[in-house]
């Protein structure tokens, strides 16, 4: 729900009592700031249009900047012109997307999080393995559409531990497990349980695949949400680490939590009677959405936000390969 925020409300008045606390880590992972990255370059080397399959990131605001800059946003590959550049979004593609893309003589270049590429090749292993693999993830998914995609013959979603008695193998001893990056930890962890009650032979995969921005930011949340008031967690509705971070900040301990795209989504009235605030956001979304929302609250009598660190990120992922090609042939490396 959209609020005027022009008028406050009355808030409590023992402003030594109030407090707002930002999580850190919060917002942009490698593999989104990579994309992001990538489609830029790519307006900036080849010129626009450069089409883009689903939307580089879930997040709504990064989607329509890229927009005004040039990128046009397809669904499919058979709305691209035989020819042109494709960039394909962070959440990955199935084998099936590269060889239409091949079939149309588009110029690709594959933005996928490095982090998801290694769950896909994960599959690819297993069933080269011959075994059964059961995905943990959201049906309808980008990132679960692109790794089952890798071995569909192979590959069941599992979307959680309710799925589990329904599970249908060809063998109890020769099944493995996958998930998509972007889950909640413990949400993940459970479904893993009940499978495995199932099947106590199940093979995890050779690391976690939940990845660490993924962990990072739910860690924070939870750091920030034990005892405070209200949580703000900034992201878009398609976007399943922010909408898991609602869930772990309530699991947590936050006696309210809400996801919101930007300041212009906040309630007013959820600050009646609060006296702590706790701001995060998922990992798609830019730092100025989150100052934000800061700026609101110091508006409305609140202190200075106090970070609270939970983990240090330093990862940065190299930009696709075909890029840095044209980018080094252009002097532009």
């Amino acid at each position: 729900m959209t609020t005027d925020l022009g008028t406050p409300r009355v808030l409590p008045t023992d402003d030594a009592e109030r407090a707002v606390l930002l999580a850190a880590p919060r917002g942009y992972c490698a593999g989104v700031d990579r994309a992001v990255i990538t489609v830029e370059q790519a307006l900036d080397l080849y010129g626009s249009p450069v089409y883009v399959r689903k939307q580089i990131v879930h997040n709504k605001h990064v989607v329509a900047d890229l927009s005004a800059r040039g990128a046009v946003f397809v669904e499919e590959l058979d709305e691209v012109p035989p020819g042109s550049t494709v960039v394909f979004s962070a959440h990955g593609v199935s084998p099936a997307v590269h060889e239409q893309a091949a079939e149309r003589d588009l110029k690709t270049i594959d933005a996928t999080c490095p982090l998801v590429t290694k769950v896909h090749h994960e599959a690819r292993r297993f069933a080269g393995e011959d075994l059964d693999i059961l995905l943990i993830g959201h049906e309808g998914h980008e990132e679960v559409e692109g790794t089952a995609g890798e071995a569909p013959e192979h590959v069941q979603l599992v979307q959680s531990p309710a799925d589990v008695p329904n599970i249908v193998v060809r063998d109890p001893a020769r099944v493995a497990w996958l998930s998509q990056t972007t889950l909640s930890v413990d949400e993940t962890l459970e479904t893993v349980a009940a499978i495995r009650e199932r099947f106590p032979l199940l093979i995890d995969p050779p690391s976690d695949d939940i990845c660490y921005a993924t962990q990072n930011r739910q860690l924070a949340v939870k750091e920030i949400s034990d005892g405070t008031d209200l949580v703000i967690v900034v992201g878009s509705a398609n976007s399943s680490n922010s909408v898991r971070l609602v869930e772990v900040a309530l699991e947590a301990g936050a006696r309210a939590a809400y996801r919101v795209d930007d300041v212009s989504e906040v309630d007013e009235a959820w600050l009646d009677g609060v006296r702590t605030v706790s701001v995060t956001s998922g990992a798609s979304v830019p730092d100025h959405l989150v100052q934000d929302v800061l700026a609101m609250l110091a508006g409305r009598g609140y202190p200075d936000a106090r970070a609270v660190h939970s983990a240090e990120e330093s990862l940065i992922f190299s930009l696709p390969k075909e890029l840095r090609r044209d980018m080094k042939a252009a002097g532009r490396a």
